[in-house]
């Protein structure tokens, strides 16, 4: 997967993630990247970065006073991942050629941690219609395996116009048709339509080690989204002045494509939750 994918697998792809809402790259970051990842999440995690930044989205106060110490794109490989060349050629292909980067979220977590309930993430409010599409990258650092927490996912559901909580109640119980993937290499990729429902469900047989994951977002250009973070104006900045674009994606952290952080319209509002 690591290899050029080919024309005649790019159109598979964007067949499955039409129909399906989601597709498995496995082993699709580099060695040299996920070499430097997994320290930078160890870093993020126990240095009191990763709760500090969360605290600013729910505890915002006014900006620049609001600014956490640092933000995610800031740890070089971070960066490099949330503009990942081939990543972007493949969201190119499956959401379309204009996108803009909305968010990165990153954590490390133990064997025994809380599952997630089904829920979607697509900004919409009010759940009106998926004429744009939304995309999350879930990048499993270390690859899963039966002892961690799998992702759960609902084939189909992203063409429903609900509510992100509409099958919360059932909390991370089986769904007929539901998909489990507990069983992936290093550096493997799911792509998820933001709009399609997922859990992350709680091993059955936790055995220790950690589960690595980063959660990057991308939506198509030609509406305003909501970002998720008060301090969304200086993540973009950020990216610009580390030129994380390379110069290519003109769009890629361009501030017009989103609306003022706590303002209705395409989008909800307030913090975009935590790694699946």
């Amino acid at each position: 997967m690591r290899a050029q994918i080919s024309m005649d697998l790019e159109n598979d792809l964007l067949e499955k993630f039409r129909t399906d809402g989601y597709v498995v790259l496995p082993g699709f970051l580099p060695p040299d990247l996920l070499a430097r990842l997994r320290p930078e999440v160890d870093h993020w995690v126990d240095s009191g970065l990763r709760r500090r930044s969360i605290d600013a989205c729910r505890y915002p106060g006014p900006v620049p006073g609001g600014l956490p110490p640092f933000v995610e794109i800031e740890l070089p490989a971070h960066g490099e991942l949330a503009a990942h060349p081939p990543l972007l050629r493949v969201l190119c292909h499956l959401i379309g050629p204009d996108f803009v980067f909305h968010h990165l979220h990153s954590d490390r977590r133990g064997a025994a941690a809380p599952g997630k309930a089904w829920h979607h993430d697509y900004e919409q409010h009010p759940q009106r219609d998926r004429r744009l599409p939304m995309a999350h990258a879930l990048h499993y650092i270390g690859g899963l395996d039966p002892s961690m927490d799998p992702l759960a996912v609902l084939p189909g559901s992203h063409r429903e116009v609900v509510g992100k909580t509409a099958r919360a109640h059932l909390g991370t119980g089986e769904l007929p048709g539901e998909v489990v993937i507990d069983d992936l290499p290093p550096g493997s990729t799911v792509l998820l339509h933001s709009a399609l429902f997922h859990a992350r469900r709680a091993a059955p047989e936790p055995a220790g080690g950690f589960r690595y994951m980063i959660d990057g977002s991308y939506c198509r250009t030609g509406v305003k989204w909501p970002p998720v973070k008060p301090y969304w104006r200086h993540v973009l900045a950020t990216a610009r002045r580390l030129g994380l674009d390379r110069g290519e994606w003109p769009e890629l952290f361009n501030e017009a494509h989103f609306t003022e952080y706590g303002s209705t319209g395409y989008g909800s509002t307030g913090y975009g939750g935590q790694p699946r």
